[in-house]
């Protein structure tokens, strides 16, 4: 038994991330049009309790909280024109993709301006439909004047953030079914707060893919030239992307038990069970009005300056997915349905490692049986755009190649 070649497998798959490097778009928002293909909540904030109205589009519009600027970049913003009263809450936006995209997409948003503030919660994520049991991934969030993005997933029980993988954030927890998730903290600078718009913005990208979630954050002097090339129709090469900012292999987290499709969701909301905790609020934003709370200090009373850069300023938001399926798109005119329920296939070649066979997975629609049939046996090692197999069988994901997703949610 070759314990030495065993090991060597284990530490290279927690190393290793997705082999995919080469994406199809299914969905471009940006310019004029980029408020088409989203749902405006239309209701206060009964997710984190937030002291914000989340209009809806004809009253955001209308309001000047969600338009197109003069550079034909989407703003989304808190209203800070309006004096607010005591236990009334302030208007701002929150915005959820019509489209949910299936394991195997990628997510990239360009913006030029984040808001922050005192009380200020904004974030880019996105969700199942059943929240925790559907999973959530966390690309831009943070509070207040945190200086850093902090990335997450948030999860049921049994998804962790594998110890020792290549990543260059800081780990912050490791649970991701804890209230905080698994989170791992931006290492590289002006990734929030002012410093991201005064070197320009920048772009923020996500792969959600059976073998992991992984992301990447690059101030604008930084972004890779695959991603500057782009346009709104062009395929998208991530080979020299380098080492994500947060890694999540499925070593530790199985992506097809923890995750369903994911709409994309862009938010701000105002104090709230993270940025108004006292103890939180405090320790950046206590001394920024007279009474230490943050509801009384910040949303009651005029918005202005509170507010003026609590607002997003995106160029675009772009989904791709593999070129084989051609979409994992929920609108995907491909997809199929049965019995009135949308269908998500997917077939995962599995190479055996150590004398493991080779196996065909094939997912079916709820209510079915998922078929497996085994071919050759394999052999020990990586096989590119496959999966490391262990002693007899399977040991853990180290690419996604072999992956197809054939429909929507």
């Amino acid at each position: 038994m070759n314990y030495f070649l065993f090991l060597t497998l284990i530490f290279v798959s927690l190393q290793f991330w997705p082999e995919i490097t080469a994406y199809d778009l299914v969905r471009d928002y940006s310019g004029q049009n980029f408020f088409e293909g989203w749902d405006f909540y239309g209701y206060w904030d009964n997710l984190t309790l937030g002291d914000v109205w989340w209009l809806d589009e004809a009253d955001a519009m209308s309001q000047g909280l969600a338009y197109i600027n003069g550079a034909s970049n989407a703003i989304i913003k808190v209203d800070n024109a309006s004096n607010v009263e005591m236990n009334d809450k302030r208007n701002s936006v929150r915005i959820t993709s019509q489209d949910a995209y299936g394991l195997g997409s990628l997510w990239i948003i360009d913006l030029l301006h984040l808001p922050y503030g005192c009380s200020v919660w904004p974030a880019f994520w996105s969700k199942g439909p059943l929240w925790p049991n559907d999973g959530e991934i966390d690309i831009i969030e943070a509070i207040n004047v945190m200086p850093n993005n902090q990335m997450a997933l948030h999860t049921t029980a049994g998804c962790m953030h594998a110890a020792g993988v290549s990543e260059t954030g800081i780990e912050g927890g490791a649970d991701c079914s804890t209230a905080a998730g698994c989170i791992v903290s931006e290492t590289s600078p002006n990734s929030f707060e002012s410093g991201f718009a005064l070197m320009g913005g920048g772009v923020f990208a996500c792969q959600f893919d059976v073998a992991g979630v992984f992301m990447w954050f690059w101030s604008r002097p930084n972004i890779p030239a695959s991603i500057i090339s782009a346009n709104s129709t062009s395929p998208m090469d991530i080979s020299q992307w380098g080492t994500p900012s947060a890694s999540y292999p499925s070593v530790t987290c199985n992506m097809s038990e923890f995750f369903t499709a994911q709409n994309l969701v862009l938010d701000i909301t105002l104090c709230g069970d993270w940025a108004g905790l006292g103890a939180v609020y405090n320790a950046t934003c206590g001394a920024s009005g007279p009474t230490g709370l943050c509801y009384n200090d910040n949303v009651v009373g005029p918005g202005s300056p509170k507010y003026d850069n609590a607002y997003f300023e995106v160029s675009y938001v772009r989904a791709y997915t593999t070129p084989n399926p051609p979409a994992t798109s929920a609108a995907d005119p491909t997809s199929t349905t049965s019995s009135g329920s949308a269908m998500t296939t997917s077939t995962i070649t599995e190479a055996g490692g150590m004398g493991g066979p080779t196996e065909v997975i094939t997912a079916a629609p709820t209510g079915t049986s998922a078929t497996v049939s085994s071919s050759v046996n394999g052999v020990a090692g990586l096989v590119p755009g496959r999966f490391v197999g262990g002693w007899g069988g399977l040991l853990c994901a180290a690419g996604a190649g072999a992956v197809t997703v054939l429909g929507g949610v």
